[in-house]
């Protein structure tokens, strides 16, 4: 029995389903400012993880890995990811 063993009736898709705990340590422990962390909505990949850069008379400007948009929501902070339990999240999308 054990975590690997429930993962077994997932077959292939199991390393995807369940990451390492190396890879869930260092994605937890990833700087995060819950003030300056959000997601961007992306034409192609739906969100896209971006960091404020200035706010200025209701216009916000961020900086993100596929450009600048207009539409934000905010992020959760790094402890969440690699969550399997989605219910434990404070935002979801």
């Amino acid at each position: 029995s054990g975590p690997d063993a429930d993962m077994a009736a997932f077959g292939e898709a199991a390393p995807y389903l369940r990451k390492s705990e190396k890879e869930r340590i260092e994605a937890q422990n990833k700087p995060f400012d819950a003030k300056t962390c959000v997601f961007v909505v992306h034409a192609k990949e739906s969100y896209v993880k971006g960091k404020i850069e200035s706010k200025d008379a209701g216009k916000v400007t961020v900086k993100t890995e596929g450009g600048e948009e207009d539409q934000i929501f905010s992020m959760n902070p790094p402890k969440y990811d690699k969550i399997e339990d989605m219910a434990m999240m404070t935002h979801l999308h």
